[in-house]
């Protein structure tokens, strides 16, 4: 026994881990159809990764027990590995491909995988359209999330599907059934691809341009096949679609789905939209007046930073020199995000609504008459004392990490405003950068950035849970 588990628990872990790895070998093989279109030679680069992954994971599901015991515990455990063995998969191809040191190609891959949207490459417009692709389709793939995808397509309905869809911080039911939830998910998500390509190409944009502009701004990655990002194609149109697509994808899949079946009252209802929409309008203005961002400028970023894409229109050397008001602007957006239940990353709206609400409450509660009953809803939903601590406790770890990182930054030299705005991008899986981020920004700040890729996207908890069973592992050897 290591802690808390047994020789037993592992064999419980090693079927959906064994399936996660065998789903992200599948997924890094699929770029393999862009190197023979465009004839490269980059097939070994997704080839060997693929069989790779595929061989251990089979491997892992032939020594495993039936995954119908599997616990809270264990669906955590398989989420924070999963999403370490996607960032190692991919840095294998991106160093077959490209020939970069594995910290780099590890760090690439983890913030394609998470979302992030940051990468140490200063000229992508070089790389091999099959390694720009592989990086569109992670951020697309993770935007709904690694351990999501497999429920929706390997694992079958039950028990085990209810846990790691729990474990990755994931609890609203568009169907009664979990696996029924996450097909309706897919559906809608493939729906918003198909809708955002065509949009771009009725825009002017290439093919190949939309369907990578697509997954990254449809799953908020914003991790471009252009130096400059969308900011490359410099048109209104364009900017108009990507901030739609950022929306739609900061934006809850119950929504949507309430959206798509006519019910607009239960949206505009939805406390979460609701926020969103003040938030962008708040901080656009306060923008615009203050810094005199010009308004699609002002617009685009706040949306960007908010729904935790990271796509930009102006370059990096242009958004180092903005005055500390809007970066600091800009920095409580990426630490706020959009919607639970949507692909954005950060806090995410519904905890810090949960917080507010719960502090009001606790005022009301002193000040009453003794014997008052509080009323305590949100959307019309009740709420308990249990997820009142939960938002802030998960608060205050977000904080923690957000600092640790922070300090970490400033002791190589990186100004404060600056390093806390590229440690808030990181965790909130954003992509907005000051120009940190670099293939020769020092070793331990480039690990640390790492950390907070994965630990914002797991959400925290995942992580300390695998952390705590290394702990234990080291105490007993």
């Amino acid at each position: 026994m290591i802690g808390q588990l047994r020789r037993r628990d592992f064999r419980v872990i090693s079927n959906p881990l064994g399936i996660v790895m065998q789903g992200v070998g599948i997924v890094v093989l699929i770029p393999l159809l862009i190197a023979l279109f465009y004839r490269e030679n980059t097939y070994l680069a997704f080839i060997i990764p693929s069989i790779l992954s595929i061989s251990i994971g089979y491997l892992l599901k032939m020594v495993s027990s039936q995954d119908d015991k599997l616990k809270l515990k264990h669906g955590m455990i398989i989420a924070a590995v999963a999403w370490l063995w996607a960032a190692l998969i991919g840095s294998l191809c991106l160093i077959m491909a490209t020939h970069i040191d594995f910290l780099n190609a590890f760090f690439e891959s983890m913030s394609a995988w998470t979302g992030s949207g940051l990468s140490i490459f200063s000229n992508v417009e070089i790389l091999p359209k099959s390694v720009l692709f592989l990086r569109s389709l992670e951020q697309w793939v993770g935007g709904l999330g690694v351990v999501i995808v497999v429920i929706g397509i390997l694992i079958r309905p039950g028990t085990a599907a209810a846990r790691l869809y729990k474990s990755e911080a994931r609890e609203e039911k568009i169907k009664p059934s979990i696996a029924g939830t996450v097909k309706t998910i897919w559906w809608i998500y493939l729906f918003y691809t198909v809708l955002g390509i065509l949009l771009y190409i009725a825009a002017g944009m290439p093919l190949f341009d939309a369907i990578n502009n697509t997954f990254t701004n449809l799953s908020t990655g914003g991790m471009s096949i252009k130096n400059d990002n969308i900011g490359a194609y410099n048109s209104i149109p364009i900017y108009i679609i990507t901030m739609i697509l950022m929306i739609i994808g900061g934006t809850s899949f119950l929504v949507h789905y309430k959206a798509l079946k006519g019910k607009v009252i239960d949206v505009i209802r939805d406390i979460q939209f609701q926020t969103t929409i003040i938030l962008i309008a708040l901080f656009s203005i306060l923008l615009i007046l203050v810094t005199k961002f010009t308004t699609i400028d002002a617009v685009f970023f706040v949306i960007s930073g908010l729904s935790c894409t990271g796509s930009n229109i102006q370059p990096i050397s242009v958004m180092f020199n903005w005055p500390d008001y809007a970066k600091v602007i800009l920095t409580v957006t990426m630490i706020l995000g959009m919607s639970a239940g949507s692909t954005t990353g950060a806090l995410k709206l519904i905890r810090v609504v949960t917080l507010i609400k719960g502090i009001y409450w606790e005022i009301l509660r002193i000040i009453a008459p003794a014997g008052s009953v509080i009323p305590r809803k949100i959307s019309g939903k009740p709420v308990d004392d249990v997820e009142i601590r939960e938002a802030g406790s998960y608060l205050f770890l977000y904080f923690i990490f957000l600092f640790i990182g922070w300090l970490i930054l400033m002791q190589y030299g990186y100004g404060g405003i600056d390093s806390l705005f590229e440690v808030a991008s990181a965790q909130g899986n954003v992509g907005l950068s000051t120009g940190i981020t670099s293939a020769t920004m020092p070793s331990t700040a480039e690990v640390i950035l790492i950390i907070n890729m994965w630990v914002g996207r797991i959400e925290i908890i995942p992580a300390l849970v695998l952390l705590k069973l290394f702990i234990d592992l080291f105490k007993r050897f």
